[in-house]
């Protein structure tokens, strides 16, 4: 079943019109969509290795959690949701809101075909973890096939080698949020 989305204006404003995820793209309407970063206590960065079976990005590294905000969802719910969607700890961790913390908004176009565009505002939020490694993780086969922790300069050297998925905006943020600890 196709996720019912907010349709939003250019300034980032509800519209009132609620349509299918995939009528959203297909017409390159505004909405919203989170970003979570998951920081283990050594400052390193869980990644996700997308999916081959995705639309889009398929086998690419990523940022922890990423995903749309359902219609009337507001961007707090919607990074639980989606961290327990992708990407979930076997022993018993627990993800609460008030965990979160949120970073910024930023707004991002891009264009993957004719009838698929994205135009979406993220709210970024980072997420502080311990306790937790990748051993101890599991995650949907069709959302994700891999997990890592990495450190600040691997993701440097995997922006470098076209292995990341671009998200210019989260990690200069990331990367000025982590030299302060």
């Amino acid at each position: 079943m196709d996720e019912l989305i907010d349709v939003l204006n250019e300034n980032g404003l509800l519209t009132g019109e609620v349509l299918p995820r995939s009528e959203v793209h297909k017409r390159g309407l505004w909405h919203r969509a989170i970003v979570v970063a998951i920081v283990n206590e050594k400052n390193e960065i869980l990644l996700q290795q997308r999916s081959e079976k995705k639309e889009k990005n398929a086998g690419m590294w990523d940022i922890s959690v990423a995903g749309h905000i359902s219609a009337g969802q507001d961007s707090l719910s919607a990074a639980a949701r989606e961290i327990n969607e992708e990407v979930s700890v076997l022993l018993g961790y627990r993800t609460e809101i008030k965990d979160f913390r949120y970073m910024y908004c930023f707004r991002k176009e891009q264009k993957f075909r004719d009838d698929f565009i994205e135009r979406q505002f993220y709210d970024f939020f980072i997420l502080r973890t311990s306790g937790v490694d990748d051993r101890t993780l599991y995650f949907q086969q069709d959302e994700v096939q891999a997990v890592k922790f990495v450190d600040l300069s691997t993701i440097q050297k995997m922006i470098e080698n076209h292995e990341l998925i671009e998200r210019p905006e989260v990690y200069r943020v990331l990367t000025s949020f982590l030299f302060r600890f």
